[in-house]
């Protein structure tokens, strides 16, 4: 695949995420407003809004991260590599992604293994399979792999600007 359609594919995805998480944040808005609204007025509330929040927020963080991660805006600490240069920081960017692969690897196997578990459980209002929850972290880990091999295919140095390498200037 060519860079200019690799490009646009991930233009697409990041738009589908970003709509994935608008749309997510207005369902748990309006369920969170309208339960509060019913608790303070009328002394009531719908229980199958607390659970449908619940659900929203596991993943609009998990879709958040994946975003995060592509716009380099995740939590770093690279206090210590930002004075290394030349082989020393490239051994620290190695190490970083492979331990950041290893990590994705067992979470998206142990996601899996609690989306098969999940999937004759159901959750106790709504009614859905337990396996919709933890399918947000299984796209978490892929959507990170995902991201960690763009990026290692770009030669993208861990914590650069957005599309920008050491060799490049803005």
């Amino acid at each position: 695949m060519n860079s200019p359609t690799l490009a646009r594919c991930g233009l697409w995805l990041r738009r589908l995420a970003e709509a994935a998480m608008a749309l997510g944040m207005a369902g748990m808005v309006l369920a969170v407003f309208t339960n509060v609204v019913l608790r303070y007025v009328f002394d009531t509330g719908i229980v199958f809004y607390e659970e449908l929040s619940r659900l929203l927020f596991v993943w609009l963080v998990c879709i958040g991260a994946i975003v995060a991660s592509v716009e380099h805006k995740h939590l770093g600490f690279d206090m210590l590599t930002s004075r290394l240069k030349g082989w020393p920081r490239t051994a620290c960017a190695v190490l970083a992604r492979l331990g950041i692969a290893y990590v994705m690897v067992l979470m998206a196997i142990g996601s899996w293994r609690q989306v098969e578990a999940g999937m004759e459980s159901r959750s106790t209002v709504i009614g859905y399979p337990l396996a919709l929850a933890a399918a947000s972290t299984l796209v978490l880990a892929v959507g990170m792999l995902a991201v960690l091999a763009v990026q290692v295919l770009q030669r993208e140095r861990p914590g650069a600007p957005h599309g920008k390498d050491e060799g490049q200037v803005e």
